[in-house]
C-alpha cells in the first residue's frame, strides 16, 4: 500500500505511514545540504563553546564556518591522545565535549593497526538510532513483503572493559545491543528477528552464535533476509553451521538444548522456542551431510531474498564465498559508520557490491573533505565541504562531531560518484594506510586487493578460490619481499592447483602491483620474489579466535591484511602446508615511469 497522501518520495512510494516520514526526513536533509551542515556546525561549536579544547582556540562564541576553519586545525587520533587518556583516567571536566562522556567507543582492534578510544555522549544514540530507522524504509522500495517474515541476523556483543576512570570502553554495536534503544524497540513488522535478545546480549560467543543458529534453523521457512554485519561474521556462521550441525539437528528432533549453553537468561527465552521437529531436523541433516555446500543459504532457508553484509572495501574478497553458499542472491550493504559517527546509508541497497555508494546524512555530524590522490597536491589540499566536493575525485573524509571530535582524521578513503538532491554520494575506496613497503614502494589496501582477485582467476579453472588472505614484508631476507598467506577453497580435491600454477599465481600478483614494486623488483633489484604461503582450511577462523581472545570485537573484527605480531606469524607458519615463490621477473620497462 502506497501512503501517497501522506507523501509521494522521489525515491519511490513508502510502504506505510512509518515509511513515509522516513523517506520524507530523507528528502528534507538532502534538498538541503549545506544549511543543514551549517546548522550543524553551529550547534557543535556553540553546545562545545566552553571546553577545554575549543577554548585554546579563543572563538570566543563564535560559530560560523569560516572562523571555525580558519582557527581549528585538522587532527588525528595521536593529537588528541593525551586528552583522551586524562577522560579516560576520570577527570570529568569538560575537557572535549560540554556534555558528560558517557563511554569511551573502541574503533576494531584490526583496524589500522591498534585500538582507539572514542569518547561519546548519551546524545550521540539518539543519532544512530536515526539512521538505523531510515535503513528498512529505503530497503521497503526494493523488495516487497518483508512483513510477512523475519530477518536471521547474527549478532554478538562483547564484555566490556573499564577505563581507570570507570567509564565503559567497548565496541559501539555492543553499546547499541545494550542500550534500551535496542533492547526495548518497538514492534515493528518489517523489522524482526529470529535471534532473541537473549541470545544477541550474550558475551559467550560460542552459546550466542548456538542460539541464534538454532533459533534461525527452526524458522528457516519464516526467513527473508540473511544477515550479519561484516561479509566474513555471516562465513563464520556458515563454518559454525558446517562444525555444528549433528548437535543443532539433535537438539531440533528432540526439543532439548546443548548442554553446553549454560546462559540462564538464554535457557529461560529457549524454553518457549524449543519443541520436537523430526522431519526438519532430518532435511537440515541431510543437507547438511552433503560435501557439496554450494547454494547452502537458500537450500536452509529457502524463502531468502537477500544477504544484508558490508562487502565492500577489503570485504569485497568474501564475494565469491558469498555467492557460492548463497546461490547468488543479491548482496545488500545498507550504511556506513565507524565508531567516531554514524555517516549516512545507501538509497539504493539491492546495487552490485562495486556500484555501492553511500549518501552522506548532513545532520550526523559536520563534514569535511581532504582532497587526495596524485593530482591533489599539498598547497591545494584545503578541506572541501560537504555540498561542495566534486564528481569522480577522492577525498579523506574529516569530520566534526557532537562528541568533541574537532576535524578529526577519520582515515577512510572515499570518491564521490553523484549526489542524492545537494548531498553527495561516495564509493568507500579503502582505509588510508600502507600495508607492504620492503623499499620505495607502497602497496595499499586496494592494490593488494585487486593483485589476489586476479591471480585467484587463474585458480577458477580448478574450481577452487581464495576465501581468505592476509600478508607482510619478510625484511629477513636479502632483498626482502612480500609473503602472502592464502586459505584456498577447494571444492574439488581430485583437482588441487599443483606447484606450477600456484608459482604462476605469485607472477600473476607481481604483474597486477604498481610501477614502483615492479621497478624495485626488475632495475633495481631492491625486492626479492613474491612467496605464497598455503595454510590449512581453518586457518583464518583460529585467526579470529586469537584476536577475540585477546579483546578484539567479534562484530567488529576484520582480517588483517598485513600483520607484524610475532605470535599471530607464528601462527600462521605452523598451519603452512605448500610454499611457492614467483617463478621470473614481472614486466616493467622505463616507459611505464612518472
Amino acid at each position: 500500500m502506497a501512503f501517497d497522501s501522506i507523501f509521494s518520495s522521489p525515491l519511490g512510494p513508502p510502504a506505510c505511514e512509518k515509511d513515509a516520514k522516513a523517506l520524507q526526513f530523507i528528502e528534507e536533509m538532502t534538498q538541503n545540504a549545506d544549511a543543514v551542515q551549517q546548522n550543524v556546525l553551529a550547534e557543535i561549536l556553540n553546545q562545545n563553546a566552553q571546553t577545554e579544547y575549543l577554548k585554546r582556540f579563543n572563538l570566543d562564541g563564535i560559530t560560523d564556518r569560516d572562523t571555525f576553519k580558519s582557527v581549528i586545525p585538522m587532527i588525528t587520533y595521536e593529537d588528541l591522545q593525551p586528552l583522551i587518556q586524562r577522560i579516560a583516567n576520570g577527570d570529568r571536566s569538560p575537557i572535549l565535549s560540554a556534555h558528560p562522556i558517557s563511554e569511551f567507543l573502541t574503533s576494531s582492534g584490526t583496524s589500522a593497526g591498534e585500538r582507539k578510544l572514542m569518547p561519546t555522549i548519551k546524545e550521540e544514540l539518539d543519532r544512530r538510532q536515526l539512521l538505523y530507522s531510515l535503513l528498512m524504509p529505503v530497503m521497503n522500495l526494493y523488495v516487497k513483503g518483508l512483513d510477512k517474515g523475519k530477518g536471521l541476523y547474527f549478532l554478538f556483543v562483547k564484555s566490556e572493559t573499564k577505563t581507570p576512570g570507570g567509564l565503559l570502553a567497548r565496541p559501539v554495536l555492543t553499546s547499541y545491543y545494550k542500550s534500551e534503544h535496542f533492547k526495548t524497540r518497538p514492534y515493528d513488522p518489517f523489522n524482526v528477528y529470529t535471534s532473541p535478545n537473549e541470545a544477541i546480549l550474550c558475551a559467550d560467543s560460542f552459546q550466542s552464535m548456538y542460539t541464534q543458529m538454532l533459533c534461525g534453523l527452526y524458522e528457516s521457512e519464516q526467513v527473508l533476509r540473511v544477515g550479519a554485519v561484516f561479509a566474513s561474521g555471516l562465513l563464520r556462521a556458515i563454518r559454525f553451521l558446517q562444525l555444528n550441525w549433528p548437535q543443532l539437528t539433535h537438539d531440533i528432533r528432540t526439543g532439548s538444548l546443548n548442554t553446553k549453553v549454560t546462559d540462564p537468561a538464554i535457557q529461560e527465552c529457549m524454553a518457549q522456542v524449543l519443541r520436537p521437529d523430526p522431519d526438519l531436523a532430518d532435511f537440515i541433516a541431510k543437507e547438511c551431510a552433503k560435501e557439496n555446500w554450494k547454494g547452502i543459504i537458500t537450500t536452509i532457508w529457502p524463502n531468502t531474498k537477500y544477504l544484508d553484509v558490508i562487502v565492500t572495501g577489503a570485504m569485497a574478497q568474501y564475494i565469491p564465498t558469498l555467492d557460492y553458499y548463497s546461490g547468488g542472491l543479491p548482496l545488500a550493504c545498507t550504511m556506513y559508520a565507524s565508531s567516531e559517527c554514524y555517516f549516512g546509508l545507501n538509497l539504493t541497497p539491492m546495487s552490485k557490491p562495486s556500484q555501492v555508494s553511500y549518501t552522506i546524512m548532513p545532520n550526523m555530524a559536520y563534514f569535511e573533505f581532504l582532497p587526495h590522490g596524485p593530482n591533489s597536491s599539498k598547497h591545494a589540499r584545503k578541506l572541501v565541504d560537504l555540498a561542495d566536493v566534486e564528481i569522480g575525485k577522492e577525498y579523506e573524509l574529516v569530520i566534526t562531531t557532537y562528541s568533541g571530535l574537532c576535524r578529526y582524521r577519520v582515515g577512510d578513503i572515499l570518491r564521490v560518484t553523484g549526489f542524492y538532491n545537494s548531498a553527495p554520494q561516495f564509493h568507500f575506496v579503502r582505509r588510508k594506510n600502507v600495508l607492504l613497503s620492503i623499499d620505495s614502494d607502497k602497496t595499499d589496501e586496494a592494490e593488494l586487493q585487486k593483485a589476489v582477485e586476479n591471480a585467484s582467476q587463474i585458480l577458477q579453472e580448478f574450481n577452487t578460490s581464495v576465501v581468505e588472505y592476509t600478508s607482510y614484508a619478510d625484511t629477513n631476507t636479502i632483498p626482502g619481499h612480500y609473503v602472502m598467506y592464502w586459505e584456498l577453497l577447494v571444492k574439488d580435491p581430485t583437482n588441487f592447483p599443483n606447484e606450477k600454477v600456484l608459482s604462476q599465481c605469485c607472477l600473476v600478483m607481481e604483474e597486477s602491483l604498481n610501477s614502483v614494486y615492479r621497478q624495485c623488483r626488475v632495475a633495481d633489484n631492491s625486492i626479492g620474489p613474491l612467496e605464497i604461503r598455503v595454510v590449512k582450511s581453518g586457518t583464518f577462523e583460529e585467526l579470529m579466535d586469537y584476536a577475540i581472545s585477546r579483546g578484539a570485537s567479534i562484530n567488529q573484527y576484520k582480517v588483517p591484511r598485513c600483520v607484524t605480531f610475532t605470535p599471530v606469524m607464528e601462527l600462521l607458519d605452523s598451519r603452512v602446508i605448500s610454499v611457492h615463490f614467483s617463478p621470473s621477473l614481472p614486466h616493467w620497462t622505463p616507459e611505464r615511469r612518472r
